[in-house]
């Protein structure tokens, strides 16, 4: 399932409202390259892990609802798994490039 939150918060990416495609944004803003995108979404992915383990400790103890744990681990899962993605996409990328002759 595609969280259209998270993919319209990513910088560079837009979203079609008639046929719900992603397509890439009319204008990047200056400055901005994907080391600085690749370091600002894995901030984001360790400020959701670091929730949904804030909120496992809370559900423990019986401070929060368990809707509420429940939901927010989730998402740290979710985010985890995507994270996890993207580090595989990155390897396998430089191993075909490796393999390139000069």
């Amino acid at each position: 399932m595609l969280n259209i939150d998270a993919v319209s918060s990513v910088p560079g990416l837009a979203l079609r409202p008639a046929s719900g495609a992603l397509a890439p944004a009319a204008a990047q803003p200056a400055g901005q390259d994907f080391a600085n995108l690749l370091g600002h979404l894995a901030g984001d992915a360790a400020g959701a892990v670091q929730q949904g383990e804030a909120a496992a400790i809370a559900g423990m103890q019986g401070s929060m609802p368990l809707q509420t744990v429940v939901d927010k681990v989730m998402a740290a899962e979710r985010t985890l798994q995507a994270a996890l993605a993207v580090r595989d996409k990155m390897v396998g990328a430089y191993q075909e490039i490796s393999r390139m002759q000069i």
